[in-house]
């Protein structure tokens, strides 16, 4: 029974994080709001299940990341037969600017990692970036700004390097890594399209990369790790795939007609309902 529940709870987490990664809304902030009022507790030592958390709120993300590449795999895939010359080219070149903009966070993650887990994770912190974001993202839409990026093929070196800076902003939960990247993308002159679609492809690397570091921290730590687990962390990514799916097409149709003010208003009205759970003690 106690497996079939933690199975339920695992696809939940899944449907959220198929829904929040996409939207700049912070998926972390809604992965650990989640586990206050549906802990996943897998195991019966309370450490194994906070060393087992720190992995699963990583590595669920796969399968969002997994469903970008089905659904962009001839915009991303270079070696696909009967492509041009010219087009190929081209998709080359964007994975050069995708590795430019993933250098300043990967560096920042492999050193901050412990950092992050230990000393940022706190729902205070977590409140007031959901705040700070969406105050940052309503203004943003205020402002005056000429638009030079009008398409992936028109970034520049110095742009991927600038938007990776931005992107280190996100090792921060609550503050989204779509958030800061769009934030920064928008402010440097990117087009909705381009800089919501840049943002994308820049998870690929940077979310592999990170489950990569977890898994091998879980494994060198020696941490359990139980089949019971792994079909729990499955079903989860099994879900974030699945909605990903879905939603990764809403995102876009709905940046064609709209501006990012409503994801701002939710951010801040998220991050004041955080506060007060905090405040009296429903969160940890």
């Amino acid at each position: 029974m106690g497996f079939l529940f933690n199975l339920i709870k695992s696809i939940l987490y899944g449907i959220v994080q198929g829904i929040t990664e996409w939207l700049p809304v912070s998926s972390t902030a809604h992965l650990i709001m989640m586990r206050s009022f549906l802990p996943l507790n897998v195991f019966d030592n309370t450490a194994f299940n906070q060393e087992f958390w720190d992995l699963y709120k990583v590595v669920i993300q796969l399968g969002s990341i997994l469903a970008v590449v089905v659904l962009y795999h001839k915009r991303l895939n270079p070696f696909q037969k009967k492509i041009a010359k010219k087009r190929k080219n081209n998709i080359f070149r964007m994975w050069v600017m995708i590795l430019i903009a993933c250098i300043p966070t990967g560096i920042a993650g492999i050193l901050l990692d412990d950092v992050i887990d230990n000393a940022l994770s706190s729902s205070w912190v977590i409140s007031f970036m959901l705040i700070t974001v969406g105050v940052l993202l309503i203004w943003m839409e205020f402002q005056d700004r000429d638009v030079k990026v009008t398409s992936i093929g028109r970034i520049a070196p110095i742009h991927a390097l600038l938007v990776g800076f931005w992107q280190i902003l996100a090792l921060i939960p609550g503050t989204s890594r779509s958030g800061a990247t769009i934030f920064g993308e928008t402010m440097m002159g990117f087009n909705r399209v381009t800089a919501v679609e840049f943002s994308f492809f820049l998870a690929i690397p940077v979310m592999f990369g990170a489950s990569l570091l977890k898994i091998v921290k879980y494994m060198i730590g020696g941490a359990a790790m139980s089949m019971t687990a792994v079909c729990i962390l499955l079903a989860g990514m099994a879900a974030a795939f699945f909605v990903s799916m879905v939603f990764i097409r809403f995102m876009m149709n709905y940046i064609r007609q709209h501006d990012f003010t409503l994801f701002g208003f939710y951010r801040i009205i998220l991050g004041v309902l955080m506060l007060i759970f905090t405040l009296f003690g429903v969160l940890a």
